[in-house]
């Protein structure tokens, strides 16, 4: 009844279906704003935890390569996240970011591996200047022990300025080739604690980073060993006393587990392997990180680490250099080649060549499976640049810790593939204003 008057069955049958069928235009309506809604962050945003729509634009260029056909259609096999961010720069050449996305789920659980290590560096970075003067990250520090695996680095001051143990030196590893023991000191020198209370001041609540990469068990992790720094003569200039974070970080997604069984040196364990006291950063979380260190100016003061101009040079410089063009004594073997740490565009081939006037900028992940990379482009011939970001699981056997995945066959040249498929099209992407990429291209200082 309505307003007096008395409708028939059919009569409210058909104004439900004139009800229902204006409510399924309101939803399409609201669906196809979603993404454009989405994509137009002007700065990096802390991830929620909620799965986002697929961009039309992104999914429709990713099936246009047969390449990448063989991922694309077994998405539980898989688990491909993608985030490409177009930046498209003003007349005064500011940065402008539209981020389109595909199947990118913070819920989706993978394991970072070596993508902590630019946080990590980051927040290494803006801790020296809390320190007392002179330290700066050309300052020799040493490591001590105060708690179960745990291992020292003493006081050394080598004639080769790469071998000393700084904090410049070990970004440097980090982010030349990734070197663990690097990652292990930078995270030992901020403290569990403090290095993730950091991250959620910074606007990352779903991160966590609460492991070396060593084998220790949850507790040893929290406790972090005693550091100092010293003149090159072995005064000590400052003192850090060991840290113990007094909580337990909960993990974020709660219980995680993955594949069907995992190995424990010769055993075969008949369940999945657990990962629910392990590191977790969502794509879109270190997919920020890397654009705020490479265009800090773009996000707002409290969301980024309290970094200077040689900072921010210093980490472009190791983000986008390969081991043999760093002229790092350490990475000068053959072990070292140029593509070693770029699997978007190359592939991680050792014989691929460089393409003229490309760089990339970047920070990978690889391990249980899981193969990540995070990079900027910056194409100077074209003058094209965009952000571009993937994670997938290449562990067909579903046995984790047998060595048996295939980056090589499966991984690799995917990331490869669509590096390039990307390229190809941001190449040929119209701009209103031709973006100055100079900043990129500096020499890099020696």
């Amino acid at each position: 009844m309505e307003n007096g008057r008395c409708y028939s069955a059919s009569a409210l049958v058909a104004m439900l279906g004139k009800f229902m069928k204006n409510l399924l235009l309101l939803l399409s309506a609201l669906a196809l704003s979603a993404p454009k809604a989405l994509a137009q962050s002007a700065h990096p945003v802390a991830v929620s935890l909620s799965a986002r729509p697929d961009s039309r634009l992104l999914d429709s260029l990713l099936r246009t390569s047969p390449q990448l056909r063989r991922v694309l259609a077994a998405p539980a096999t898989y688990q491909l996240q993608v985030i490409y961010t177009q930046i498209d720069r003003d007349a005064r050449n500011v940065p402008h970011f539209t981020q389109h996305t595909y199947h990118l789920n913070p819920r989706q659980y993978f394991n970072p591996a070596s993508l902590v290590k630019l946080p990590v560096a980051l927040l290494a970075l803006e801790k020296l200047h809390t320190l007392p003067r002179p330290i700066t990250r050309q300052t020799i520090m040493s490591t001590g022990t105060a708690w179960r695996c745990q291992t020292p680095v003493p006081f050394a001051a080598p004639a080769d300025s790469d071998r000393q143990a700084t904090v410049g030196n070990y970004v440097k590893r980090m982010l030349l080739v990734s070197d663990n023991l690097a990652y292990n000191r930078l995270y030992e020198f901020l403290g569990q604690k403090p290095l993730n209370d950091r991250l959620h001041q910074l606007g990352y609540p779903g991160s966590r980073i609460v492991r070396r990469f060593a084998p220790c068990d949850t507790a040893a992790n929290r406790h972090t060993n005693p550091i100092a720094f010293h003149t090159p003569t072995g005064d000590t200039l400052y003192k850090q006393p060991a840290q113990t974070n007094p909580q337990v970080i909960p993990p974020p997604l709660g219980p995680v587990f993955a594949g069907k069984a995992y190995r424990v040196g010769d055993r075969l364990i008949h369940h999945p392997y657990e990962f629910t006291t392990a590191n977790n950063l969502p794509l879109a979380d270190i997919t920020a990180l890397l654009q705020t260190a490479l265009f800090p100016e773009a996000t707002p003061s409290a969301q980024r680490p309290q970094l200077t101009a040689a900072d921010y040079a210093f980490l472009r410089q190791y983000l986008h250099l390969t081991p043999h063009a760093s002229q790092f004594s350490l990475y000068s073997a053959p072990k070292y080649f140029d593509a070693y740490k770029k699997y978007l565009y190359y592939g991680r081939r050792p014989e691929a060549p460089a393409q003229p006037g490309l760089r990339i900028f970047n920070i990978v992940g690889m391990s249980h499976g899981y193969l990540a990379d995070v990079a900027y482009f910056a194409d100077s011939l074209h003058h094209a640049e965009f952000l571009l970001s993937a994670v997938l699981y290449v562990n067909q056997d579903g046995v984790i810790n047998d060595g048996a995945y295939e980056y090589d066959s499966i991984g690799e040249p995917f990331l490869s593939q669509l590096g390039q498929l990307l390229l190809r099209y941001e190449v040929q992407r119209p701009r209103q204003a031709q973006p100055d990429l100079s900043l990129f291209f500096e020499p890099d200082p020696k």
